[in-house]
């Protein structure tokens, strides 16, 4: 607030004038992370960005105690090509992900329970390695088609027979 010219003041205590800043310069989006406006936003076997993807992590955490292994399968293997999976449906939404994208994952492969025979052999070479490897993850996620992403969990389950058509084998 400045002060009026008839206010006994001394010198020192004056309202210095205000500095004159220079408009900021145009910004342009020039770093590698920056989502140039316009281009498309997803680069060839580098996913889909989304919203608050590292919270499918914890997710998968609270999904472990549930899961229905068979011989040789790793839940750090299933749970990572899940999560894959899960992030490529939240983010086709435009969304974070939310259990229901988990759990649509899990269901797709029957890891969490009745799964038939023919599946459970199909998942043990799919999914076998998918916590160490990222391209295999993302022909995972690839093979899948966008109709079963769209999908609910529960309409998963229920579809579980064609589950050839479901994963696009």
């Amino acid at each position: 607030m400045t002060q009026p010219k008839f206010a006994p003041i001394a010198a020192e205590d004056e309202v210095r004038p205000a500095y004159r800043l220079a408009p900021p310069a145009p910004w342009r989006a020039g770093r590698p992370a920056d989502l140039v406006p316009g281009a498309p936003a997803t680069i060839a076997g580098g996913g889909v960005p989304g919203p608050d993807q590292g919270y499918a992590l914890r997710l998968a955490e609270l999904f472990a105690p549930r899961l229905v292994l068979a011989a040789g399968e790793h839940g750090s293997d299933v749970l990572a090509a899940a999560v894959a999976i899960a992030l490529r449906r939240a983010s086709s939404y435009g969304r974070a992900p939310v259990g229901a994208d988990l759990e649509l994952a899990l269901e797709l492969y029957g890891l969490l329970g009745d799964a038939p025979e023919d599946l459970v052999a199909r998942r043990g070479t799919v999914l076998a390695g998918a916590g160490h490897d990222y391209a295999r993850r993302r022909s995972i996620v690839a093979s899948i088609p966008e109709t079963t992403l769209r999908m609910s969990p529960a309409a998963v389950r229920e579809a579980r027979a064609g589950w050839r058509e479901l994963l696009g084998a």
